[in-house]
Formats: structure tokens, C-alpha cells, sequence
């Protein structure tokens, strides 16, 4: 039988890394976020285009915790799709995903004002939890009880991992709270490496009822954003997360097990520097993309409002006919003309036909398949 990881009381933060092994990554870790960056940086109205991003990051972070919606159908159904593959398991999954987008950026905007803080975390752990499974375990509140993690149903003693204890939890998050604006400790002379340490912590600690995985993804691009190592806090690393699941898990629970938190920071920093380069890729994609539709739009259209309907598409890529007339800020007919328009020449798909009092549907296929890497539309 095999015995659960349990909390490495006592042992945060890690008295020494083997910087040897880590040293070789910092360096193309942190060049790989400095492109990306400077790409975010140089974009005008990065949150209008890279939208399909963040909602993309919001999709793969819950998954992780065992949602099953797509970024399609999260879009569709903010566009109100009521098609049959749409079950209402999906439609809690995509509240999910609305809430982490809602939280992101509520946090963003206080951090504009004030430092990352516990008070933050408990603020945004409220938005994730509202109206969705884990509303009713105290959201906002630090657990009281001991938990642990493993299959569904499992007992403690077969859990994968056991966190803290909970009369030990409040002191835990205050260490990790004081490491979060420590520079002077020596794991925290490299921004990414005290990062990576911030999240394997707090995922340790597990300081909530339900919610912990996806608010540890959060504090990623958070915290970089604090340090400046971001511009915006707009980084996906779920998707390497994801892929690389069970790695993932395990290099957790060796810092538990084997106090090995050198090997979880290396593969963090190598993660660091994939997805940096993936979504560099996929920045520029869509930047591409964004410079050939509104060529074509504004060929097509010969409209002044060419451009305010390419940037409704980019950041609403699946939207209804009442929302693009009623908010794309374009003159009722107009906006009417221009969507026949777009229709037509094939730059839209239609997801649900237009009937009577029910609006119609259209997907912006090329942006959804950019974002999501593969032909899905």
C-alpha cells in the first residue's frame, strides 16, 4: 500500500538549491518571457486581441481540477448557444471559466494599487467559487479541516497528498506571505525561482475547501506581473501544466517527500521557457491574422466602422447578431451590413441560423483555431 506525501512542516522556505542544475535554465527562462513581453508590450490594445488567450488559459486551468468545456463551447455559451451538445454539466464548467477570467483580472487591478497579500487571494478565491461547485465551502475562508488530495472518494490514508494540518495552516500562509516580498533569501535572487517556490508552496499548503489549483495557476502571471517581469499578467502556462500533468504532480510532491525543490524548479523553469515560446507563436499569429482581416474587412466593407468590427470578432470570436449589432458601437444598419457582409464572403461561420425572434450565431473559425493550435472549427 502505498503511503501518502505529507506536508513538509517546517522545511519553507528551502535552505538550499542546487543552483548548478538551475543556473543553465534561468538564463533561457527568463530571455523567453523577456520576448514574449516585449511582444505583449509593443501591442497597442493586447487585451482586445490576445483575448481568446486569456480565456483559453482559463479553459486549460480548469481542466486541470477535471472540467471538460472547451474554449468553443465557453464562448458559445456566453453567446446564448442552447444547442443540444451543450449539456448542463458544460454550462457549470464554462461559470467556472468566466469566474477565473473575472478573478484575473479584479487581481490585476488591485495589484495596480497594493502588493499580492493573503487578503488578495481570499478576495479572488470568492470570485472563483461564486455560483459554482465549492460555493458552498466557505469561499474566501481558510479550511479548518484537514484535507487531502488523490481519487475521488479515496481516504487519507490512500490520498496521493496530505496538506498541511489545519492548526498549522494560518502560521504557513504567513511564512508564505512574508516570502513573498522577500528578496534577501537566497532561493529568491532569481524572480522565476522564487516564483516556481510561491506556487509549489501555496499548492502545498492548500489553504481553501476547493479552488487551490486553479488559484495557484493565478499567482504565476500575478506575481511576475508584481515583479515587473510582465507587462500585463497575460501568460498561459497551463497549457505545458496540462501536458505534462503527472510530471507536474510529482515534482509537487518530491518537494514534500524528498525535499527536492530543485527538481521542481527546474522543470518550472523549463516550462517557463515552452510556453514562453508557444505563446510567442501564437501572439504573432494573431497579430498576423489581425493584420489580413482587417485588410479584408475594410476591402470588403469599404466602412469606417471596418475597424471596430474586426476588433468586436477578435475579442468576442463566437458572438450573436443582437450583441454585434447592439455593442460593437457601429450604427444599427451599418452593423447589420457589415455582418451580411462578413457572412458571405466566408469570414464567419454560422454556428445557429437566425429564426424569427432567435438570434444567430457566428464564429470567427480562423482566430479559434490560432488559439487553439489545431483546426477545431
Amino acid at each position: 500500500m502505498t503511503v501518502p506525501v505529507r506536508y513538509h512542516l517546517g522545511k519553507f522556505p528551502p535552505e538550499e538549491l542546487d543552483w548548478s542544475r538551475l543556473i543553465p535554465l534561468i538564463g533561457p527562462a527568463n530571455a523567453g518571457l523577456a520576448r514574449y513581453d516585449g511582444l505583449l508590450a509593443a501591442i497597442p490594445n493586447a487585451h482586445v486581441l490576445l483575448s481568446p488567450l486569456i480565456t483559453q488559459e482559463a479553459v486549460l486551468s480548469s481542466k486541470i481540477e477535471g472540467t471538460q468545456v472547451t474554449i468553443g463551447e465557453v464562448l458559445e455559451i456566453e453567446a446564448g448557444g442552447h444547442s443540444e451538445r451543450i449539456t448542463q454539466t458544460k454550462r457549470d464548467d464554462a461559470e467556472e471559466v468566466r469566474n477565473y477570467r473575472q478573478a484575473m483580472r479584479a487581481c490585476q487591478k488591485e495589484l495596480e494599487l497594493r502588493p499580492l497579500s493573503q487578503q488578495i487571494l481570499r478576495t479572488a478565491h470568492q470570485m472563483l467559487m461564486q455560483g459554482v461547485r465549492g460555493r458552498d465551502k466557505f469561499p474566501g475562508y481558510y479550511r479548518t479541516d484537514q484535507n487531502w488530495i488523490g481519487p475521488a472518494g479515496c481516504t487519507m490514508e490512500e490520498a496521493r497528498f496530505v496538506p498541511i494540518p489545519p492548526e498549522h495552516l494560518q502560521q504557513g500562509m504567513d511564512h508564505w506571505d512574508v516570502y513573498l516580498g522577500d528578496t534577501s533569501h537566497t532561493s529568491s535572487s532569481d524572480t522565476l525561482v522564487q516564483t516556481a517556490i510561491i506556487h509549489a508552496e501555496f499548492e502545498a499548503l492548500h489553504p481553501f475547501k476547493d479552488g487551490n489549483g486553479r488559484l495557484g495557476r493565478m499567482l504565476i502571471p500575478l506575481f511576475l506581473y508584481q515583479r515587473k517581469l510582465l507587462s500585463s499578467p497575460d501568460f498561459y502556462i497551463s497549457g505545458y501544466l496540462d501536458a505534462h500533468r503527472d510530471v507536474y504532480q510529482e515534482r509537487l510532491r518530491a518537494v514534500s517527500r524528498d525535499g527536492d525543490w530543485t527538481g521542481w524548479c527546474a522543470f518550472f523553469l523549463k516550462g517557463i521557457q515552452k510556453q514562453s515560446e508557444e505563446n510567442e507563436t501564437k501572439a504573432r499569429n494573431i497579430l498576423a491574422l489581425h493584420d489580413w482581416i482587417k485588410h479584408q474587412v475594410t476591402k470588403l466593407t469599404r466602412s469606417q466602422y471596418a475597424i471596430k468590427a474586426v476588433d468586436f470578432i477578435f475579442q468576442t470570436p463566437i458572438f450573436s447578431t443582437t450583441n454585434f449589432i447592439n455593442h460593437a458601437d457601429i450604427p444599427r444598419p451599418t452593423a447589420s451590413r457589415i455582418l451580411t457582409l462578413l457572412r458571405n464572403a466566408g469570414l464567419l461561420v454560422s454556428l445557429v441560423e437566425g429564426r424569427g425572434r432567435r438570434s444567430g450565431i457566428y464564429a470567427f473559425r480562423e482566430l479559434l483555431n490560432v488559439t487553439e493550435g489545431q483546426e477545431v472549427f
